[in-house]
């Protein structure tokens, strides 16, 4: 008798304990613990709010990453392929560019409705970057905002969040809710929430459609890519 296997859709390896270790991680000890200490030392220590920012990131980053890996992937011996780390079919650069042109133009559009919104937290490394345009400063706030974020946070809030939430919930309620969480853990920059949100849509309907992380990544390292350039030349 031949044995269907189940689609990462239907089926997945975890339990309430993974996800509430991995939501205690990010909310807790990320937000909670590294943003008001560890931030902070960082400004101190660089004097300069871009590359303390950069650096953040990059701490986050590999909190992020090992937890996915030591709390989710580990423990049950799964490969990065669980968490949507494969490789996904050439076609599948159609739906990038398409998605990836979406969002900007969703963006703008969203941006202009809510410029009302007087109770801004302007982003410290954008901040920083416009107050001292330089090649170096582009670069490092382009490889922060294109590529270190992308990577952790798809494999965390699409990878892990996203596929646990739609074995248990369904298409649209995993979307809605995996893109709630995403935006609020972005607080205090309020003025991008409604944005934030919106790009965690587009990102969750780019990792079901293609069953892999790797485009919603490149979906998000474009558009995050194009943000800072337009800041840059701003």
């Amino acid at each position: 008798m031949e044995i269907k296997k189940m689609s990462w859709k239907e089926h997945d390896h975890w339990g309430l304990k993974e996800f509430i270790c991995l939501m205690l991680l990010e909310f807790v000890f990320v937000i909670g613990l590294i943003k008001f200490v560890v931030q902070p030392f960082y400004s101190q220590w660089l004097d300069n709010d871009l590359y303390a920012g950069t650096l953040m990131g990059l701490t986050i980053a590999v909190i992020l990453i090992l937890g996915v890996y030591l709390i989710a992937l580990r423990p049950k011996g799964l490969s990065w392929s669980e968490v949507g780390a494969k490789s996904f079919p050439v076609k599948d650069w159609k739906l990038i560019v398409l998605y990836s042109i979406f969002l900007l133009v969703g963006a703008v559009i969203i941006v202009v409705l809510t410029s009302f919104i007087e109770n801004t937290w302007e982003n410290s490394k954008t901040e920083a970057m416009q107050q001292n345009v330089t090649f170096f400063a582009f670069l490092i706030a382009f490889l922060s905002a294109a590529v270190i974020s992308p990577i952790y946070e798809e494999l965390f809030y699409r990878g892990f969040l996203y596929r646990w939430l739609r074995t248990r919930i369904g298409l649209i309620g995993a979307i809605l809710l995996s893109s709630l969480i995403f935006t609020i853990a972005h607080i205090p920059t309020y003025n991008v929430m409604p944005v934030n949100f919106f790009s965690g849509i587009i990102f969750a309907l780019a990792y079901e459609r293609t069953n892999s992380i790797w485009p919603s990544v490149m979906i998000h390292g474009l558009t995050n890519g194009t943000m800072v350039l337009m800041t840059g030349l701003a």
